[in-house]
């Protein structure tokens, strides 16, 4: 594959400037926008609490802080997919792509269009001209390389890094995300030989800005399963110039091929450090108002892994994982198994909505799943996921995150996750999605949340077996 970004062409040079927050400005250089996507249908901007990086790029295709159609976040990934295929199949292929390529941009841009564009990308039953494995990052990530992994029929593998502690396992590699404020990954493969072979690995990650968090897995993977080619994919590329050559030098070190895949390329520059005030986001509780909290375990329909996890306490949750979210390695023959799980879940569900808008919410990096599943409930369906990154919020139109709402992690309480973006009474029903049990009490200030924020019902859905020593399970209290 070559080494540069596809197509390898750029726009005449866009400069766009944000005042985010007091005198915190960012402003983007745009290098390389292929399909000439307004940023604003990508991105826009909120500042974040946290000393290593003061801003962030709030997506609008990810389906993270943000609301979305669920197909659209689908549709981002497929979208990779297909930069991918076109890189690695050539000129003969072009025609094709290029077409394709235009409905996804087409679905992104116009939302109301993402379902027709996504069916179309998969019913094209692409194959990769050979084996490549493909691995998400934690945990925003999760789903996008997921997504992107999808969209072929034949010849993917597919594994996301987690930052959940299983002790029963080993994770076959190990990493750090140096600017991020949670930052070791792990990576726990059930099948020894999904990185034991010499095929491509694809990279994904919704925002490259150093391109640091790709170097250090690259070394790690390079150290105990060493390969020719590695692709580092992504929505948005904000590597500087020297970044840029930090990945040539790494190529000279360990001899290997890095091609780089985005949607939008560009340089950033940052003025100012906000003086914040953490209290916007931290433990928020809405009035009650009366909203019932009820509680449905997923019993069947799933496949899982018996396997448990501890907490930062050293607590065991030995209530078991699902083992085909993607944390565990998935190869392009259990696609079929996924899409019946997930039909199978999603009519179930369907049949439990009594409003004409629902929210359906991943949880952390376990966002896949519940993205798809949510994409099957029919019309007037939102999706996002909670998540560990504290945003300050500011209630403006130009602004990425208007509202914020901050708890202790249901899997970890001395983690606090966040739900941002939904306002009272925007949705009728709620649904969260949990791929694990926990203890009622670690639930219940995410649920007491949401039961200021629904019209009318919140549902929690555990997709695992209820534990019998831990009472009722639609006791209506969440």
């Amino acid at each position: 594959m070559k080494n540069s970004i596809l197509p390898a062409y750029c726009p005449k040079t866009n400069i766009h400037t944000f005042n985010i927050v007091d005198n915190l400005q960012v402003t983007v250089t745009e290098t390389a926008n292929p399909f000439q996507m307004p940023v604003d249908s990508l991105f826009s901007m909120a500042a974040r609490i946290n000393k290593k990086r003061s801003f962030l790029f709030v997506s609008r295709v990810l389906g993270k802080h943000i609301p979305v159609n669920p197909y659209t976040p689908l549709l981002s990934g497929a979208a990779l997919g297909l930069l991918l295929y076109r890189e690695m199949e050539g000129e003969g292929s072009r025609t094709l792509m290029d077409k394709l390529l235009d409905q996804a941009v087409h679905g992104l841009v116009h939302p109301e269009y993402a379902e027709e564009a996504y069916r179309t990308l998969l019913a094209a039953r692409l194959t990769l001209p050979h084996p490549s494995v493909f691995i998400g990052f934690a945990e925003t990530a999760t789903a996008l390389g997921h997504s992107m992994y999808n969209l072929f029929a034949g010849g993917a593998s597919y594994i996301h890094t987690t930052r959940e502690d299983i002790p029963e396992l080993t994770s076959v590699i190990s990493f750090e995300e140096e600017h991020s404020h949670a930052v070791d990954h792990l990576c726990y493969a059930l099948r020894p030989e999904l990185l034991s072979g010499n095929e491509p690995v694809i990279l994904v990650d919704d925002e490259i800005t150093t391109g640091n968090t790709a170097i250090n897995i690259i070394r790690d993977i390079q150290a105990k399963f060493p390969r020719r080619e590695y692709v580092v994919a992504s929505l948005l590329d904000w590597r500087s110039p020297a970044n840029i050559q930090a990945y040539r030098d790494l190529e000279q070190e360990l001899g290997i091929e890095i091609t780089a895949l985005s949607l939008l390329q560009g340089t950033i520059e940052v003025n100012g450090t906000p003086l914040l005030d953490a209290d916007a986001v931290k433990d928020k509780q809405d009035e009650d108002n009366g909203v019932p909290v009820v509680t449905t375990y997923i019993q069947d329909s799933l496949e899982r892994l018996n396997v448990s996890s501890a907490d930062s306490c050293g607590e065991i949750n030995a209530s078991p994982y699902l083992k085909l979210s993607g944390r565990f390695g998935l190869a392009s023959s259990d696609n079929a198994a996924i899409d019946e799980e997930v039909a199978a879940v999603a009519a179930k569900l369907r049949a439990l909505r009594e409003g004409g808008r629902t929210l359906v919410m991943g949880v952390g990096e376990f966002m896949y799943l519940p993205m798809r599943i949510a994409a099957e409930m029919g019309e007037g369906v939102f999706y996002q996921s909670s998540t560990r990154s504290p945003i300050y919020p500011q209630h403006r139109p130009d602004y990425g995150v208007r509202s914020a709402a901050g708890y202790p992690s249901a899997g970890d309480p001395s983690i606090t996750n966040y739900i941002y973006n939904v306002e009272y009474g925007q949705y009728d029903d709620i649904f969260v999605l949990l791929e694990r049990d926990v203890p009622d009490q670690r639930i219940k200030p995410m649920t007491d949340i949401l039961r200021g924020l629904a019209g009318s019902r919140v549902h929690l859905i555990v997709l695992a077996p209820r534990k019998e020593a831990e009472g009722a399970a639609d006791d209506g209290n969440g």
